[in-house]
């Protein structure tokens, strides 16, 4: 087996905000069972057994939700001792959170910190924007805690990236939020665009239209490029991918490798899916607590998840942008028995069209340094 990921729903899709956007609670609201509650002590040891011993050099465990930080800090030092129980081969463990910060404090800050989680904030820009949409169970705006657990984690040295849901709102305002996040010494970021419902469904006033969002790509590029030319940027996750893309490499993010991965996306009763975007019964895969990883990725070409994503239409591979784009991630793309394309593609292609020539360039001096 190669490097393993493994995504846990410790707390299923239960959470303590009430994002309008949210695309796991679409998700869950789909399924036969919309919360599995949360993750006991034994499933969570199943999953370790299970996927431990198959790593080869590397396995990463990410806890998402819902807000995973609900199962407890108990859950995450039990996960942490199981992981060192299974660990027979020892190979390198990697430890992720991504968190609504809201339930953070100096104790959770000092586990982080200990065990060397990575973390993954969730902020939707500044204060004005970040309320419209993150809300907590009584419809009050969450900026305030939030930031405030970014404070404790740069206080802890917890290391932590930003990761931004870009709304029509957060496009309208990224020159301000970008130089919000730098000034509060937020210098790893992760921008990703807002998802639309399953099945074709309408969104709501925080959906991007194409052409916007390209607007969005091409100002954050310019204040992103600016930056380098001074030796200054911070680490934005798609930029740094496509010019890795544009030197040759292949890309870490799945999304923007046009193809989908090798992943397991755990819920908490131990059921395993393909993709946290597709964690819906007719996606289920097995579950951990019964079933061996042979079986769970037998069921994945069975549906033949990673084979349908393969099918890019002719007018992709045309395209001269083809080779940063790569058809962009399959859950964008048009109906499901169609070879379609990003729903955003026009507003990829404003982007490439914009600034192509400075991520090739870019590329060139990757290869230089290299």
């Amino acid at each position: 087996m190669p490097p393993l990921s493994i995504m846990l729903k410790p707390a299923s899709g239960m959470c303590n905000m009430r994002c309008d956007y949210c695309f796991y609670h679409d998700e869950t609201a789909r399924r036969a069972v919309a919360s599995y509650g949360f993750m006991t002590e034994e499933t969570l040891k199943n999953v370790i057994r299970r996927t431990m011993p198959r790593a080869e050099g590397y396995i990463s465990y990410a806890c998402q939700g819902g807000e995973p930080t609900l199962a407890g800090l108990d859950f995450f030092k039990t996960l942490v001792r199981l992981e060192k129980q299974y660990n027979r081969n020892g190979v390198q463990v990697q430890n992720a959170l991504q968190t609504n910060g809201l339930l953070l404090d100096e104790e959770w800050c000092s586990f982080l910190k200990e065990n060397g989680f990575l973390v993954g904030l969730s902020v939707d820009g500044t204060c004005a924007v970040h309320d419209l949409y993150r809300k907590d169970r009584a419809n009050q705006g969450t900026f305030a805690r939030v930031h405030h657990a970014a404070q404790l984690m740069q206080k802890t040295g917890v290391e932590f990236n930003i990761l931004t849901v870009v709304t029509a709102d957060v496009c309208c305002h990224i020159e301000e939020i970008y130089a919000y996040y730098k000034q509060n010494g937020w210098m790893y970021q992760q921008y990703i665009a807002c998802l639309e419902p399953m099945e074709g469904e309408a969104g709501g006033p925080w959906s991007l239209q194409p052409e916007e969002y390209g607007s969005f790509l091409i100002r954050l590029f310019d204040l992103w490029y600016q930056d380098v030319q001074q030796g200054r940027q911070p680490f934005i996750r798609r930029f740094d991918n496509y010019v890795a893309l544009s030197a040759g490499y292949i890309p870490e993010a799945c999304d923007q490798r046009g193809t989908c991965g090798l992943q397991y996306a755990v819920e908490a009763d131990g059921s395993v899916y393909p993709c946290d975007f597709y964690m819906t019964d007719a996606y289920r895969l097995g579950n951990l607590n019964q079933d061996r990883l042979d079986g769970v990725d037998a069921k994945r070409r069975e549906i033949g998840f990673i084979e349908r994503s393969l099918k890019q239409s002719e007018e992709c591979r045309a395209c001269p942008y083809f080779y940063l784009c790569r058809g962009g991630c399959y859950r964008n793309r048009a109906a499901e028995e169609t070879v379609g394309k990003d729903r955003l593609c026009a507003g990829y292609r404003m982007f490439f069209e914009a600034c192509a020539d400075r991520i090739r360039a870019l590329g060139q001096a990757v290869l230089r340094s290299r």
